[in-house]
Parts: structure tokens; C-alpha cells; sequence
């Protein structure tokens, strides 16, 4: 049975300082969550850049990068089903981020995309691809399994019959680069989500899983309401199907993540209500 956690980068507001940490926490365990999933950024402390780039973004990571991460896991008795990091430190350093990936129990490192790349430029993410399969090689030697976190960008074209992460999926090596599909993204982006992960099959180690409606009022004098993310088994997304797609493929862990629209603007509110659909699911 896959585990079923909830994305760091969702907790950032609630996890501002140890106490609030550990509340936060026993109140996942209590929903009915095994695990956690670590963002590298937000288990150190995190520059002022980050801080506002993300908060613009609409996913604030919260001042808890300077607490006892090892610590609080433990203490949780949440596990930790991967650890969010980026290329080039991967890159830079791969036995150092393959360690501090062990040092919290798991086997996975996950590349969480590219900031400002050229997802249609087909010469791009071949060099991506390229890359990532260097990297999973060189943490796959220290024991530990890359992944690739995919948002809506590559879905971008980058010929008229292949997008970006056509490439991705075709041009890395499954011995050294697999995937934590994010489902929400890709049917934010236009794409059927059921199709890509029957596509990736086994490669899909881990899914990120968030429910997409529309329940925020728009421009005034229209009926037209605005997208966005949603409590789980309270939008539109196909969950039912893509659940037994995931349980089809495997997968080790069903990752909970939004960023914003919350019921009652309150994350801890709305990683309970999503629990009911995971519990009966997974």
C-alpha cells in the first residue's frame, strides 16, 4: 500500500517554529498520513530571494529552515518518502545531496523542474535530459534514486508532434532518472493526466496529487468563475481513475501538495479534508 504524505512546501506557514512543527505534524498523523515530503530549501535556512520569490508565487516556505529537521521527523513518526532539490546543487555536489537524502531515510532525490528554461526549445531539454541522467547516475552510485518533478512548462511544444517532457521520458535512462508525476499540473496545462501516467507506467515512482475546481468568483458582471486548486474529492480532476492508475503502477508514496486557495485559508484544514479521499483510497 503506497504511503500517503503531504508536501513540506504546503506547511510552510504552519511550521514557522518548532511547536508549531510538531502540532502540525500530529495533527497529519492524526489525519490518517505516514510520511513527509522534504524540500531542501525549507529544511535550511532559506535568503531573503527565496522567501519573497516564493511567496509572490503563492507558496510561502515559512522561517522554519533553521529547526531541527532530523529531529521533528523522528520525534513525528512520519516517514520521509523523498527529498525536493535542485540540479545544480545535485549537480555540484551528488554524494552530498544522496547523503543528506539517507541521513532522513529515504532513497529519493527529486529535481523539481527549471526555473526560467526553455521547455520548447528542443536542443534545451535534450541537454536536460542529458543532464538529469549524469546526476541520477552519480547518486544512484551513492544509493539513491533521482526523480523529476514535473509542473505545467513541460508541456510546451517543442516540434509539432513532441513537447518537452516527451523528451524527458524518452531521452533519460530508467536506471538512473524516474519520475514523481504531478497530475494537477499537467491537467492545469490542458493535457490528460490518465494518459501521461499510463505512459510513464512503473517509471512514476511517486504522485503528486491535488484536485482542480472552480470556486473563486471572477471579473465582475461574468458568471465566469476562476480555477484553481482544491481539496481532494471537491474538484473536477478524475482522482478515482488516476488512484487506480497509481495503484496499477505501483507507486510508493501519493504526495498531497497545494499552495493556496485552502478551505477556510488554512492548510492544516484542507490536508484534513483531502485525508477522507486518501484514506479510502490508499
Amino acid at each position: 500500500m503506497a504511503v500517503k504524505a503531504v508536501q513540506q512546501f504546503m506547511l510552510g506557514t504552519v511550521m514557522n517554529n518548532e511547536a508549531q512543527a510538531r502540532d502540525t505534524m500530529q495533527k497529519m498523523k492524526t489525519a490518517g498520513y505516514d510520511g513527509i515530503e522534504l524540500c531542501g530549501f525549507m529544511i535550511h535556512p532559506a535568503g531573503f530571494m527565496v522567501r519573497m520569490m516564493t511567496k509572490a508565487a503563492g507558496m510561502p516556505v515559512g522561517r522554519g529552515g533553521s529547526l531541527d529537521w532530523k529531529g521533528l521527523v523522528k520525534d513525528s513518526g512520519l516517514q520521509v518518502v523523498s527529498l525536493h532539490t535542485d540540479l545544480g546543487s545535485a549537480e555540484r555536489d551528488p554524494a552530498a545531496v544522496a547523503a543528506e537524502a539517507k541521513a532522513f531515510g529515504t532513497r529519493y532525490a527529486v529535481i523539481t523542474g527549471m526555473y526560467r528554461f526553455a521547455y520548447g526549445e528542443e536542443k534545451a531539454v535534450r541537454e536536460l535530459a542529458e543532464q538529469l541522467n549524469k546526476v541520477g547516475e552519480a547518486v544512484r552510485k551513492e544509493g539513491v534514486s533521482l526523480l523529476y518533478h514535473n509542473h505545467n512548462c513541460e508541456l510546451q511544444r517543442v516540434s509539432s508532434t513532441r513537447r518537452g517532457y516527451d523528451i524527458l521520458l524518452e531521452e533519460t535512462d530508467p536506471a538512473a532518472v524516474n519520475f514523481e508525476f504531478d497530475s494537477y499540473w499537467f491537467a492545469e496545462g490542458g493535457a490528460d493526466p490518465l494518459e501521461w501516467m499510463e505512459r510513464l507506467g512503473s517509471r512514476m515512482k511517486l504522485w503528486h496529487i491535488n484536485d482542480r475546481g472552480a470556486r473563486l468568483a471572477g471579473p465582475a458582471m461574468t458568471p465566469i468563475l476562476k480555477t484553481d486548486s482544491a481539496e481532494l474529492g471537491t474538484g473536477n480532476m478524475p482522482l478515482e481513475a488516476l488512484a487506480e492508475q497509481a495503484k496499477r503502477a505501483n507507486v510508493e508514496a501519493v504526495v498531497l501538495e497545494s499552495h493556496r486557495n485552502w478551505v477556510e485559508k488554512s492548510p492544516v484544514k484542507s490536508f484534513q479534508v483531502s485525508a477522507e479521499f486518501l484514506n479510502g483510497h490508499f
